[in-house]
């Protein structure tokens, strides 16, 4: 049995009590959209920066924006959505190698997304970066899901 959070208080309000079964049922996905919103946010606004203000190259501006939403996305998914019970320093840094691992084989997707969309193909640069997102953010969750959080017997 997993303790109270923020968030189960929130949707404990009066106002809110119509939302609250869906939220009790579904209350990863729930989590996993508001912080993949997040992470979305931090990723696209920081590789929107580089791209189009420091005037970075893609791929480069890529990586850093994937280094941000990486580490943000690690600690809410492990706090928040996934709700990890792996204790140690070993177990910690074992489940932040395997979430890395996982997250840097969907930045080479979409870097070869990018790459060929953007610079091949010419495609405008945001909108070929918003749409490679919501590839990138399905497989995240299914990696997420499966493999590094999964609760072990």
């Amino acid at each position: 049995m997993r303790e109270e959070d923020i968030f189960d208080r929130i949707v404990s309000v009066s106002w809110l009590a119509w939302f609250r079964p869906w939220y009790q049922r579904y209350r990863e996905m729930w989590l996993y959209a508001l912080f993949g919103l997040g992470t979305f946010l931090i990723n696209f606004f920081v590789y929107s920066f580089y791209t189009e203000v420091v005037d970075l190259g893609v791929l480069i501006a890529n990586a850093i924006a994937w280094v941000f939403a990486t580490l943000f996305a690690f600690f809410t998914n492990r706090r928040w959505v996934f709700i990890s019970h792996a204790t140690g320093v070993t177990a910690f840094f074992l489940q932040l190698g395997s979430f890395c691992l996982g997250r840097f084989l969907t930045l080479l997707v979409e870097e070869w997304m990018l790459y060929y969309l953007i610079e091949m193909l010419g495609y405008h640069n945001m909108t070929v970066k918003f749409f490679s997102q919501i590839i990138v953010i399905i497989l995240n969750y299914l990696i997420s899901k499966l493999i590094v959080f999964r609760r072990r017997k």
